[in-house]
């Protein structure tokens, strides 16, 4: 849509939290060429009179995502998160008894032992790029890709952080307490009650969600919209403008009539056009994450820096079991309860970090005196790029029979703010940097992402059995340091001129 055909709309009331500039951003991006003046929700379409365009009552429509009550948002935002939870738990839960799986079946080769646990990744990163963003009604769907999409249509800029916040650290919790569970649980019970007791949670998560977005599920099998509109149908939780204006335009069709034709006058929204039809959406959505990755320096860099650290977060699932069992001698229960230091140090720096990213983004718009830009959330990934490598180097040099278990527990808890820190940076900025297709771009990440989550536990054993775990952890700190400190430096300065010569990206008003 070229923006510069579009009107800007009359003066409203700004919404508390958000900016003259990034209220003026907003409605554009809600807005189309289709010139009109607004009329109760609609307006006659300047070209044709039989046509009726609908849009949003003015800025302050309350029906808008973005004005909706702030606890409608936060159940929304939570019942995304719990689905953003519910995955990785059951992809390492079974992790510490992946030994009890491997004797029963005879199963010898560590690097075998260690895919029980990655090979879950393997398989969500395929459909996640394949599948997302068209609306698919599975958990593993809503994970990152389209829930963060769901967060960029409900919550304003300047009000992102603290929902980024939960949403991120979800996924991440899962990896923590999921283990933590499934240690004792193997401990004191066979190891098939793991996959059982995972799936007596999903079923209880999956209840919620269905009683939550009962409206959504309602629309999913709504034959209209579906026509109309099948990418996001389910995902986004209707909270995606286009559906929820098309419901809006449906509602109308049932009441309008041409009083002098008696005839049902044409209805449409702003976001119809030509290429908007379901078969135009959907292969758009299936090739669009392929294409972020091909085209985009953004989502390449950051796919690299983000699979690094989902990778070494899988690596440590793997590992600290070996770590507490075959070092300090720790039952495998007892064995469970450091992956909390990991869960600590990611809650600790999420709070903290959740509430510093919407203070720190609103400083720099009254700083600069501009609208808000996706770059203003990138400070926080400059503590997160320093703390990863040096929790690593303390976990790696500690894990030793002479030092006490506490230490490498507080490296682990320091690599765990580390990663919450970058998490939440990187898919906050993408958020920001890609709003309209901001699903495909997170699937695009959890591609890549899920790729190493893979593979780096396939080559754990061998890193540690060959240079302990002090060298091993020192070369992940390496690499660390190599991509991590540069990014948000080059981030800084390049990333606007990135993103204006992007074809998917939100550009800067020249």
């Amino acid at each position: 849509m070229d923006r510069s055909q579009v009107s800007p709309p009359p003066p409203a009331i700004v919404p508390e939290g958000q900016t003259k500039a990034e209220h003026l951003n907003t409605q554009l991006a809600d807005a189309t060429t289709l010139q009109a003046d607004q009329v109760d929700g609609g307006s006659k379409d300047a070209s044709d009179s039989n046509v009726y365009i609908v849009d949003w009552d003015g800025p302050d429509d309350l029906e808008n995502p973005k004005n909706w009550a702030v606890k409608k948002k936060w159940a929304v935002t939570l019942v995304v998160s719990s689905y953003a939870f519910l995955s990785p738990l059951s992809s390492s839960m079974m992790a510490p008894a992946a030994n009890q799986i491997a004797h029963q079946f005879g199963v010898t080769d560590k690097t075998v032992i260690a895919m029980f646990t990655s090979i879950y990744v393997l398989a969500y990163g395929a459909l996640s790029i394949k599948y997302t963003p068209p609306g698919i009604p599975a958990d593993f769907l809503l994970k990152h890709s389209i829930g963060g999409g769901v967060l960029g249509d409900i919550w304003l800029p300047s009000q992102r952080g603290q929902a980024i916040a939960i949403f991120s650290l979800a996924p991440l919790l899962g990896p923590v307490i999921g283990p933590a569970c499934g240690a004792w649980i193997a401990e004191k019970s066979d190891w098939r009650w793991v996959f059982w007791s995972t799936s007596i949670f999903c079923v209880f998560v999956q209840g919620v969600g269905l009683f939550y977005l009962q409206e959504s599920v309602l629309f999913y099998f709504n034959a209209v919209l579906i026509s109309v509109q099948l990418t996001d149908a389910f995902g986004n939780i209707s909270a995606y403008a286009p559906v929820l204006l098309e419901r809006r335009a449906a509602r109308i069709r049932k009441t309008m009539r041409d009083s002098e034709k008696g005839r049902v006058q044409e209805v449409k929204t702003v976001f119809d056009g030509p290429n908007r039809r379901w078969r135009n959406l959907v292969q758009k959505a299936l090739v669009r994450p392929f294409a972020l990755s091909i085209y985009e320096p953004i989502i390449q860099v950051l796919a690299a820096f983000l699979s690094f650290v989902y990778g070494t977060l899988y690596l440590f699932l793997t590992t600290l079991p070996a770590i507490y069992q075959d070092v300090y001698r720790e039952r495998v229960g007892i064995a469970g309860f450091h992956y909390f230091a990991l869960g600590i140090g990611m809650t600790a720096a999420a709070q903290i970090n959740g509430r510093f990213m919407d203070w720190s983004y609103k400083r720099l718009v009254a700083r600069y005196g501009q609208q808000g830009k996706p770059e203003y959330r990138l400070p926080t990934m400059v503590p997160g790029a320093i703390l990863l490598p040096m929790g690593l180097l303390l976990a790696g040099w500690t894990a030793r029979p002479d030092v006490h278990w506490i230490v490498p527990d507080i490296g682990t808890a320091i690599v765990g703010m580390g990663m919450i820190l970058l998490f939440q940076s990187i898919q906050t900025y993408v958020i920001d940097a890609f709003t309209l297709h901001a699903a495909s771009a997170l699937a695009a990440l959890a591609f890549f992402r899920s790729l190493a989550g893979f593979s780096f536990p396939l080559f754990a054993p061998a890193m540690y059995s060959a240079l302990g775990y002090g060298k091993g952890d020192t070369i992940l700190a390496c690499v660390a340091i190599a991509i991590g400190i540069p990014a948000p430096f080059l981030f800084w300065v390049y990333g606007e001129r990135l993103r204006n010569a992007s074809r998917y990206a939100k550009r800067e008003p020249r």
